[in-house]
This record gives structure tokens, sequence and C-alpha cells, in this order.
């Protein structure tokens, strides 16, 4: 009986904490299978050296130095989950048929918000969001994990040295290191915090109309100059809008082909695409996953505010802090990059249908 109620007084009080650890896991593998089990491993560790916590540490913190740990032993050897855009330069031939898929590459996953706690998106949508976990898979395990700690959880140098067996001084020094090659494997306006409110929701729905009319002008018009088109598992990827309308204008075809169904992955608009077979059904045919980004316009937006590094802060979760200042009706915003998962299993994860009635 005694045992039964410690496993359930263990339950109460870590279970509140499990989609933060999976958040924090997702960060330091970009793969959302590989986080949950390694989440289920934290909480399998965790338990079995429960009767040795002291609470020296709040909760929350041992949690976080134990899932910390299982992350790097499980990184161990294994190489990074890139996407497309990080292998190679574009694709400048949009007409031809794709590639074999690239099957063999560990690709980087998209995460369902509906995998997150609420307060977690909101809080830390920018440490989440696709760009920045991509870019974070280029850096060693333990740059990583301080990167993280640091920038994510707003840990303290002695706390971070404590976790690795390091000193404060080897902290500070792996996170100017982690940071520099940050900078050079992201362009900042890759990183800064997207805009996420009615504008960016109009401009979905405009983005899903435009497929299923087949209406390449009307996309046009809801694309950045220099847009980014990537589809793994394809190696194949696409910039500017010339190049990126010519390959979806090649399969798009008449309207009705394709239909699509609004989601959200890595706190960022996203899309579920649905193609019509031969037979006149629709199938699950690709995750899209949108980067939004407001266009820069006098009076509209301060893009040259000071750059800031991961701030543990409900307004500034993003690698660069970018503080606006617009006034509402004199900005706009376009589609920087769009990365389509080409996976149909990916859509259970979302809570989405195989098919279409």
């Amino acid at each position: 009986m005694a045992a039964t109620t410690d496993r359930d007084e263990f339950v109460r009080l870590t279970d509140p904490y499990r989609r933060e650890l999976l958040a924090h896991c997702y960060r330091m593998l970009g793969s959302v299978d590989d986080a949950e089990d390694l989440v289920q491993e934290t909480y399998l560790r965790a338990w079995r050296s429960y009767d040795g916590y002291e609470g020296r540490a709040s909760l929350r913190t041992w949690l976080h130095r134990i899932a910390t740990n299982t992350c790097l032993t499980a990184l161990e050897g294994r190489v990074r989950r890139p996407l497309p855009s990080g292998l190679g330069e574009p694709s400048d031939a949009p007409e031809e048929p794709l590639r074999a898929r690239a099957a063999d590459v560990p690709w980087l996953q998209p995460l369902p918000d509906a995998l997150v706690d609420p307060a977690t998106v909101v809080a830390a949508r920018g440490s989440l969001r696709l760009a920045l976990v991509a870019a974070l898979q280029n850096l060693p395990a333990r740059q990583r994990a301080v990167l993280i700690l640091r920038d994510v959880l707003a840990w303290r140098a002695p706390e971070v040295a404590a976790l690795l067996g390091t000193s404060t001084a080897a902290v500070k020094s792996t996170l100017q290191r982690a940071r520099a090659r940050l900078d050079e494997v992201a362009p900042d306006e890759d990183l800064v915090t997207e805009p996420d409110g009615p504008e960016d929701r109009e401009l979905l729905d405009r983005y899903m109309a435009a497929f299923e009319h087949a209406d390449m002008d009307a996309l046009l018009g809801l694309l950045q100059d220099g847009v980014e088109l990537e589809m793994p598992p394809y190696l194949e990827w696409f910039s500017g809008t010339k190049d990126v309308l010519r390959f979806l204008g090649a399969r798009v075809g008449e309207p009705g082909r394709v239909r699509m169904v609004p989601t959200r992955a890595n706190g960022q608009r996203a899309v579920g695409a649905y193609e019509r077979g031969a037979d006149g059904v629709h199938r699950a045919h690709s995750l899209q996953v949108l980067h939004v980004r407001l266009l820069h316009a006098p009076g509209a937006l301060d893009v040259h505010a000071p750059r800031a590094h991961l701030v543990h802060a409900p307004s500034a979760l993003g690698v660069r802090g970018v503080h606006s200042s617009r006034a509402p009706g004199v900005h706009e915003v376009r589609i920087a990059r769009i990365t389509a998962f080409l996976d149909p299993e990916l859509f259970g994860r979302f809570g989405l249908p195989q098919v279409l009635s």
C-alpha cells in the first residue's frame, strides 16, 4: 500500500511537467518520436531515484536535469536532423520531377501544438519555431544543452555547470560558442518572432483558398520576395517567388484537386494538404508549416531593435528579439518559407484524418 501511495504521489507531483519536458527534449533532438521516448525514460529514471530527491532543487529543475542527461546520452553518436535547405543549394529546375526520396536522412519533424502545454506554446513560442529547432541541430550536443538551459529555461551558469559536471567559466565559454555558431547557420530574419494574430490567420485562409482554387496569382500576392519551399524527404528545395510558383503551378492542377485543413505546428500556422486521386477521393498529402513574416514599412515595425538571444520572458522568447512598434492597419504579413513534410503518417499526430469526406 505504501509503494502504491508513493507512486500516486510521484505521478501527481510530476505529471504537470510532462508536456514541458516534451518540448525540452524536442528542442534537443528535433524529433517528436524520440522526444516522447526520452520523456518516458526521464520519468522512469526519476521514479527510480525519487526516494533520494531531497527538495534542494525544485521538482521542475530536478526533472529537467534528468531529461537533459537522458537527451545527451541519446545524442551520442547520432547525426543531426536537418531540413533540405540545410544540406545544399536550392534547385534551379522547378518544373522537373523530384528525385527519389532521401529515406536514409533522419529528417527534422514538426511538433504539433496540441502535444505541448498551451502556456508553453504562448510563453516559449519563439524557442519552438521550426527554423530555430533546425538551427539548434547544427550545434554539438553539449552546446545545444547549454544554450537551451541558459537562454530558454533561464538557468544560471552555476546550475548548468553542476548539471554538466564542469565549471561556470566553461559554461559561459560554451554559451558564447553556441551563440556564435547559431549566428553562422541561421540568418537574423529566420529567427525573429513572427506575428500571431488576425492578420496571419487571414493570410492562412487566403493561402488555403489559393490552393483549393488553383489560383497562382492569388498565391503570388501572399509570398515574400525570396520565399523558400522545402519538402522533406526530398532533397530539392526552391528559393524565390519565380521558382516556387513554377514548381507549385506545375503540380496544383485544376481547382478542387487540393483541399486543406488548418492546424498548428511549432507555434506556427500550418495546414494539412489533401490531394484528389483518380477515384475522386482526397487523401493526405503533406503537412505544411508556414513561416510568416511582417513586412517592414515606415512606422510599421522596428526590425532594427537590439538583438537578443533566447530570453526566458513571454515577450522575448526568440533567438533575436524584435519589438513591434507598428501602428494598426499599416503593416502586411507575407509567407517567407513553406516547409511541406510529404509524409501522410504525420497527419495522425495532428489529429487529422487520412481521407477527407
